[in-house]
């Protein structure tokens, strides 16, 4: 992976142990088919420090071009002020945010982004990285909302589940979610393992985003 390259050495070797610590954030996003990208907010001006294949494909630019910089670098002259507040807010609050707001690919093009950015904690409940996910929004009437068809999903898990999956969108590891919950760690992996088939999503990164858009 390709995860530091704008980054000095000096600059990335607390990203880099963070990862290494954690390597199953990086293969999170990486198994995703959403675009996404992981951002380190113990950094200036909180970087990308990784981002999937499917952001590079929907923005358009190469890695490159984007790691090592906030991801404020999709807005143009007409994205919204007021929802770049939003995210602002939610990063500030460090709780999960999404707003649909026009962001701009490499070539100039506008499109409506539906933007997640979530935090998510180590195991000792600081805050590690902010999760960052883009989907296109649909535009114009007729369309099926996002939060319609997210909770439609999230409504066919099971009470532990969805209790699992609240955890996952909150930022907490197994292991947190496994002491809340009064459960062994295997057991939230198993649960965590089977909503992922039940939502058939791919990775965490998509059941988190799912979260988020149905109101968790």
């Amino acid at each position: 992976m390709r995860i530091l390259a704008n980054m000095s050495k000096r600059e990335a070797a607390p990203v880099a142990r963070a990862l290494r610590a954690n390597p199953a954030l990086a293969k999170m996003i990486d198994a995703s088919p959403i675009a996404a990208v992981l951002s380190d907010p113990r950094q200036p001006d909180n970087p990308i420090v990784h981002c999937n294949a499917a952001f590079l494909a929907l923005t358009g630019y190469d890695r490159d071009e984007v790691v090592g910089r906030n991801c404020r670098f999709l807005a143009g002259p007409s994205t919204e002020p007021e929802l770049s507040e939003q995210i602002r807010q939610g990063v500030r609050a460090r709780t999960p945010v999404l707003v649909e707001i026009r962001n701009y690919r490499k070539d100039g093009t506008p499109f409506r982004n539906a933007v997640l950015v979530a935090p998510i904690f180590d195991a000792e409940g600081e805050l590690d990285f902010f999760l960052g996910s883009q989907a296109l929004a649909p535009e114009g009437e007729g369309a099926p909302s996002r939060a319609s068809v997210a909770r439609g999903r999230v409504d066919g898990l099971s009470p532990r589940q969805r209790e699992v999956l609240l955890g996952m969108s909150s930022g907490k590891l197994n292991k947190q979610i496994a002491h809340e919950l009064g459960l062994t760690e295997r057991t939230v992996k198993m649960h965590r393992a089977a909503l992922l088939k039940a939502l058939d999503v791919r990775s965490g990164a998509d059941a988190i985003r799912l979260a988020v858009e149905a109101g968790f």
